[in-house]
């Protein structure tokens, strides 16, 4: 049965969580390649309205993201090579688990994700009630994106609605695995992060949040046939390999009882 539900019209400014949870054990993740015209506001925004770290990952960014991010209040993690999103993503939590930080929550910089409704995200790991929380707006996508997820579906049968959102909480067991080596092969931080939570009996849930047009840029997986291709063919051996170790693993379990 999908955990997901239609998002109910509410207040889009909700109240900081109530918990136990010190502002000092959250950390914001924002990764961010030539996002000089939006990271700033982003940053703002967090800071004003959370009291959150944040930490920008700066992929190679040609522009002024890292000098802006850094004005705006935000630790800057400069990369010495452009990894990609999940490799920036990755380095964030690497620094989280590092650092101690016991929740991490991750927006995009190109003003998709509202920092208003990180609480929203966070509220459900405070609970108990999952270990990973992905923000999901599934009524963005494109007809192509909407293939793409109902077939990954289909193959790896994850029971989510919105498969490709960076928007997610994460708890300190969530950073701790995504942080090893296991997950530095992964190319991107959707399919394959998805099934290694799966793997290791980690619950995720999603809570519909509502979500902008991207600002400015195209989708890095979506942005031509080419890529869109490239994405498709890794991701889908990615999903054969891990289903079938999973399957095999299974039946080894079951041999051994």
């Amino acid at each position: 049965m999908s955990s997901f539900r239609e998002p109910a019209p509410r207040d889009p400014a909700p109240g900081p969580v109530s918990s136990s949870l010190q502002t000092s054990d959250v950390l914001i993740l924002i990764p961010a390649h030539n996002e000089a015209a939006t990271v700033g506001a982003i940053v703002r925004e967090v800071r004003r309205r959370w009291g959150y770290r944040v930490v920008v990952i700066d992929d190679c960014s040609t522009d002024d993201t890292a000098e802006i991010a850094r004005a705006a209040g935000a630790t800057l993690l400069p990369l010495p090579l452009q990894l990609g999103a999940w490799g920036a993503l990755q380095t964030g939590l690497r620094y989280a688990e590092r650092n101690g930080y016991q929740l991490a929550v991750t927006l995009d910089a190109d003003g998709q994700h509202e920092p208003a409704q990180i609480g929203a995200l966070v509220a459900p790991v405070l609970a108990g009630q999952a270990n990973v929380v992905i923000g999901a707006f599934p009524a963005r996508a494109s007809p192509a994106r909407r293939l793409a997820w109902r077939y990954f579906r289909w193959l790896t049968g994850l029971d989510l609605e919105d498969i490709t959102s960076g928007f997610r909480a994460y708890d300190e067991r969530a950073i701790r695995l995504l942080a090893s080596r296991e997950a530095t092969l992964l190319d991107y931080q959707d399919v394959g992060v998805l099934l290694t939570l799966h793997r290791h009996d980690l619950r995720v849930i999603e809570e519909p949040v509502p979500m902008q047009p991207r600002l400015q840029g195209v989708s890095r997986v979506f942005k031509s046939w080419w890529t869109v291709g490239n994405y498709m063919l890794q991701t889908s051996l990615l999903c054969l390999a891990r289903v079938g170790h999973g399957r095999a693993r299974d039946r080894r379990t079951d041999s051994d009882a």
